[in-house]
């Protein structure tokens, strides 16, 4: 049986754990609980446990789950196609995925349309998988210039999801890599201060490296409590 709530708090335990290994403050890491194909009742319960911001990868999902769980802070962290932009506007209080100039466009249009500011993480391809969505590291500090001229978007950071590999070590060189990037974006663009990356398999290892947005869904949700 999945007990979410001792394993959200294990997932909490453990962001604690690679926080302090690393010299920083636990209470400045988010984590966002990944509710994707996740019934409502199992979401309500680790709601009741503390999570407030929720994360899913499809634009329809997070539609019709806010109508039942409105009383939380909601992100759009998968890839999102224009011709759903306006399905989800105003719907997020953070949209992780921005990976192109069209995508961008778009965004700025529907917000002018709706009078609202859009908050955004620009996602960086930091591994070069094809099978990935990002811009690669080369492009984004003209694609963040260029995107802080539209007045609707506000680019709060970056994003990136680090290779699936059966040792989460060795995913360290990528968020570092992110981690470097971000700090030097931030001497011309100061409000370029979150870092999203890290997931199931690798979020301890994420937080370690500078991570403070971390997306878990598998190990809250899918993984077995091992008894004993």
């Amino acid at each position: 049986m999945i007990d979410v709530v001792s394993n959200y708090k294990i997932v909490q335990q453990k962001i604690r754990e690679a926080a302090l290994r690393s010299g920083r403050d636990p209470e400045r890491i988010k984590l966002i609980a990944v509710t994707k194909t996740v019934p409502v009742e199992e979401i309500t319960k680790v709601i009741k446990a503390g999570a407030s911001n929720l994360g899913e990868n499809r634009v329809q999902e997070l539609v019709n789950k806010q109508v039942l769980l409105s009383d939380v802070h909601w992100h759009l962290i998968g890839h999102l196609q224009t011709n759903k932009v306006n399905k989800i506007i105003g719907k997020t209080v953070l949209i992780h995925s921005l990976d192109r100039w069209s995508l961008a466009e778009t965004l700025q249009q529907a917000a002018e349309k709706r009078d609202i500011t859009v908050n955004v993480l620009v996602q960086v391809n930091v591994s070069g998988e094809q099978s990935k969505y990002g811009l690669a590291p080369q492009q984004v500090e003209d694609f963040i210039g260029d995107v802080s001229e539209l007045s609707r978007l506000n680019i709060m950071g970056l994003m990136t999801m680090a290779p699936f590999v059966s040792n989460p070590e060795e995913t360290r060189p990528v968020f570092r890599e992110l981690y470097n990037m971000q700090q030097k974006l931030q001497i011309k663009w100061p409000n370029l201060k979150h870092l999203s990356m890290g997931m199931t398999n690798d979020y301890q290892i994420a937080v370690e490296e500078g991570a403070d947005i971390v997306r878990v869904g598998s190990a809250i949700f899918k993984h077995q409590l091992l008894e004993g």
